[in-house]
């Protein structure tokens, strides 16, 4: 009987590259929840090594970056970007496709 793997574990595997981590938050953006962008972004947090890691590259506590990640983040712009570049990746700002709010 063939095993089968975990929607979180393949997830995880596939966020370790920073194309498919890219292609991952732009989808989630795509859908206009910012909370679960955030939610998103500990997805990713987790594939690149855990929040204890980033913590260290971004030097945002470890309690601070959970905060980020929960249901009541709200983190500032800098925060945001200072994630991103742990993760080797930015933000971009494309056109609006006509028909979209």
């Amino acid at each position: 009987m063939a095993r089968s793997v975990s929607y979180n574990k393949r997830l995880i595997k596939h966020l370790k590259e920073p194309g498919e981590a890219a292609a991952y938050l732009n989808a989630i953006l795509a859908e206009g929840d910012s909370k679960l962008f955030l939610k998103a972004l500990g997805k990713v947090a987790e594939a690149k090594g855990g929040v204890s890691q980033l913590s260290a590259k971004t030097k945002v506590s470890r309690v601070g970056l959970y905060k980020v990640f929960s249901e009541e983040g709200n983190p500032e712009f800098k925060t945001i970007e200072g994630i991103l570049d742990a993760f080797k990746l930015r933000i971009m700002v494309a056109p609006q496709k006509a028909g979209t709010r």
